[in-house]
């Protein structure tokens, strides 16, 4: 920095420097070009160049364009390629071009998407993506929708406006007395849930005694001959996509069920969620219209950039009095103000890349992306049986639980597959054994990609196989 001259000087010509973001513009131009022949999931050599970045905070001001280089030539290697075509590791889609484009754009707009007053362009795309989602999930006209971080936060406030919902019928008001003396809610869920409703539920004061587990069906979903009776006090959580197998539950069953009882219905559709605006899979979503609210993730099979999660919630005035809050120097108005649909105040107007992704594909080319994926799932299943692989669920989504039928084969094949970085996949459990997770949730996925990915698997298998020989031998 120049004898002189304060950081906001030195940051003024940093801003007017149009050279600096062409420089990142060729490294992004650089890792777009090259991530589909980069190691799925990086390897030592990349993972030691991190230790660059291990340093004290440094004293004075750094040079921009050393800072660039540094991300890019240490950090790029060390991402790993979830925007490529073998990354099956955990629902993490790939990015719509023009929703990339979009992000671009929109960062350097840098908007707050709190308030109309603060941008109106981020409350009229809100206002607009609201409508669309209602109409393409064929939900009630009037739910509201909020846009948030991902289905996690989303989970939390469809919980919590349920929570709230409940105790006012019971003629209690949380909001202002707290949950100290407040009636009892029953909580009940599938013993299948997600861990991110476990962790929802504590946050709001819901701890595990107070929750009724149904056990599951062999697919995942839970058991309708299995749940208890409910009425007013209850806060039922029901799934679509189990997390492993990809079911559904019985939405149209149960739902009519509930809502006869007077209970409030949450639906986590991290994912599968998306069946609903799908042609061809809309039967798996059969009554999930029925719900009082939804969570679910744009930047899971919509495909968006991360960082796009979405709560919907039949009764707006329920969704907005669980998160309203006050000020004297805030300036509601007549327009939508995003804050009154979301925990959060300041945040970024991540919409404009969820309105991009939408706007490109359209109603016909939502419906066609998730059938893709899960025609590409269905294919990598019948491929892997076809080479010796137990596939254990019903392939009805996007997911695919492939095992060799014994743990110790299954775990090494796992680590081999890991190991080799052509592609990637996770391990779960299934029937308390450990089964490879396969999720197809990315557009540039090919047929070519789950052929090679195929082939690493059967060498995967050949090797857990020669291993376990080898070490019988050894006994």
């Amino acid at each position: 920095m120049e004898t002189g001259k304060n950081i906001s000087d030195h940051l003024m010509e940093q801003a007017l420097d149009f050279n600096l973001f062409e420089r990142a513009k060729c490294h992004a131009y650089d890792y777009m070009r090259n991530v589909l022949d980069q190691p799925v999931f990086p390897d030592d050599k990349a993972i030691a160049g991190l230790e660059i970045f291990k340093e004290p905070l440094p004293e004075t001001p750094g040079n921009p364009y050393g800072i660039l280089e540094s991300l890019h030539n240490n950090g790029s290697p060390a991402t790993v390629a979830q925007t490529g075509g073998r990354y099956f590791g955990f629902v993490n889609g790939g990015i719509v071009p023009v929703a990339m484009a979009a992000k671009w754009l929109s960062d350097t707009w840098d908007q707050n998407a709190a308030l109309y007053m603060i941008s109106p362009i981020a409350s009229v795309l809100e206002e607009v993506c609201e409508k669309w989602l209602v109409d393409l999930f064929g939900f009630p006209e009037r739910t509201a929708a909020g846009f948030v971080g991902g289905s996690s936060t989303a989970t939390l406030c469809g919980l919590t406006a349920g929570r709230n919902y409940l105790l006012s019928k019971l003629s209690y008001d949380v909001n202002k007395k707290g949950l100290f003396g407040a009636p009892e809610i029953r909580v009940i869920v599938g013993s299948g849930a997600h861990a991110t409703i476990y962790k929802a539920l504590s946050i709001i004061g819901l701890g595990s005694e107070c929750l009724i587990k149904v056990p599951t069906k062999e697919d995942g979903s839970i058991s309708l001959e299995a749940m208890p009776e409910m009425d007013e006090r209850t806060l039922l959580i029901l799934q679509a996509g189990n997390v492993n197998s990809g079911a559904f539950d019985d939405f149209e069953a149960i739902c009519r069920k509930a809502r006869n009882a007077g209970a409030w219905v949450h639906v986590d559709g991290a994912f599968g969620l998306w069946a609903a605006a799908s042609e061809e899979l809309r039967h798996l979503c059969k009554g999930v219209s029925l719900a009082d609210s939804w969570s679910v993730d744009a930047h899971k099979t919509l495909n968006a950039p991360y960082d796009n999660g979405i709560i919907l919630c039949r009764d707006r005035e329920a969704l907005t009095n669980a998160l309203h809050m006050t000020g004297s120097y805030i300036m509601y108005s007549e327009h939508r103000d995003g804050m009154l649909y979301t925990p959060d105040m300041s945040r970024r107007a991540r919409i404009v890349e969820l309105w991009a992704t939408l706007k490109a594909l359209g109603k016909r080319g939502v419906s066609e992306l998730v059938e893709d994926l899960h025609h590409k799932a269905v294919y990598f299943a019948k491929s892997l049986e076809q080479n010796g692989f137990v596939v254990k669920n019903d392939v009805c989504f996007n997911q695919v639980l492939a095992s060799l039928g014994c743990s110790s084969l299954t775990e090494n094949a796992l680590k081999y597959i890991q190991n080799s970085k052509v592609c990637w996949c996770g391990g779960a459990k299934w029937d308390d054994d450990p089964v490879i997770r396969i999720s197809v949730c990315s557009y540039r996925t090919t047929y070519e990609d789950i052929d090679r990915s195929v082939d690493i698997f059967i060498k995967a298998k050949s090797h857990a196989i020669l291993q376990a020989t080898v070490n019988q031998e050894r006994e």
